[in-house]
């Protein structure tokens, strides 16, 4: 179960910033001479777009704004977000720049411009351009978390940990933060701590199905199998797909000896990790439930 616990959270990478609102003061541009009319309405047409969900038709407004004026910071980084809203992480990185060439003094378009490049797992340059949004806006909650993010993939846990308090500081609403500093916590084998962060995250948001799991493996290892097993299950309550907690209940009623529980639900683990295309817990799954004892 360690080993499985290990695997998982490092691999677990949320990222909280919500990247899909725009900045609405941008749309009240006045039109003066070094901003064409044209360009601002332009502009005004892909907020209009993003607000009704049509992402393609403010992308082109968006590009249809810097052709005109192609020093309109706003548009860069509306695109960008629009960009990314798809799944274009290069050209969105490459709007963020634009933004920030644009206008060096903002903050949102060098912490965007982090935030892609660390979903492109270029960890060195995400790191600067993050540090650069802090420095000129030191309470920029998702720039610490992603920050944080960064460390915690370097395995720097001091690190990762104070940047993940600042960004409960700045973003205190956000769960992904308490979330992520819990991670940490288990890493350093700080598990009061660590039970604590996940209820603050959970507390946060209800349905932090991740944050359930994760205390279920803290109960388990504590021998709590009463607590473990009911983490887990309000973890599939909250999302009936995620195959490790099911994993995890089988777990706990294997050394519960409650072996037809147990096959019961690693029998579903196993079925969830297959239509997932997950072969190694696929393995895993089907070595439990092949050690399961015959009546």
């Amino acid at each position: 179960m360690a080993k499985f616990l290990s695997k998982y959270v490092l691999s677990q990478i949320l990222n909280y910033q919500i990247l899909t609102l725009i900045i609405i003061i941008f749309s009240s541009l006045p039109a003066t001479p070094a901003i064409p009319p044209a360009a601002i309405e332009a502009l005004n047409h892909g907020l209009a777009a993003i607000g009704q969900g049509k992402v393609v038709e403010a992308i082109a407004a968006f590009r249809q704004a810097i052709k005109l004026d192609h020093n309109l910071a706003a548009a860069h980084y509306n695109l960008g977000l629009a960009l990314r809203q798809v799944g274009q992480l290069q050209p969105a990185a490459d709007a963020f720049y634009q933004a920030s060439l644009a206008d060096p003094q903002f903050s949102l378009a060098f912490a965007n411009l982090g935030v892609a490049l660390l979903e492109g797992h270029n960890f060195k340059l995400a790191n600067d351009y993050l540090q650069r949004a802090l420095e000129l806006d030191p309470k920029l909650g998702f720039a610490h978390y992603d920050v944080g993010l960064i460390r915690e993939q370097q395995g720097d846990w001091t690190g990762a940990s104070a940047a993940f308090q600042q960004a409960m500081i700045y973003s205190p609403n956000a769960p992904e933060p308490a979330y992520h500093l819990g991670i940490v916590y288990l890493q350093q084998g700080k598990i009061s701590q660590a039970d604590s962060a996940f209820h603050q995250a959970i507390k946060l948001n209800p349905r932090y199905a991740e944050a359930y799991y994760n205390l279920g493996t803290i109960a388990f290892h504590q021998g709590k199998w009463e607590s473990a097993l009911a983490a887990f299950r309000k973890a599939t309550t909250v999302n009936p797909d995620y195959a490790h907690a099911y994993y995890g209940a089988g777990m706990v009623f294997l050394r519960s000896h409650k072996y037809p529980e147990a096959a019961k639900v690693l029998q579903y683990a196993r079925n969830l990790y297959q239509a997932q295309g997950d072969s190694f817990w696929l393995k895993q799954a089907q070595k439990l439930l092949d050690a399961i004892p015959e009546k």
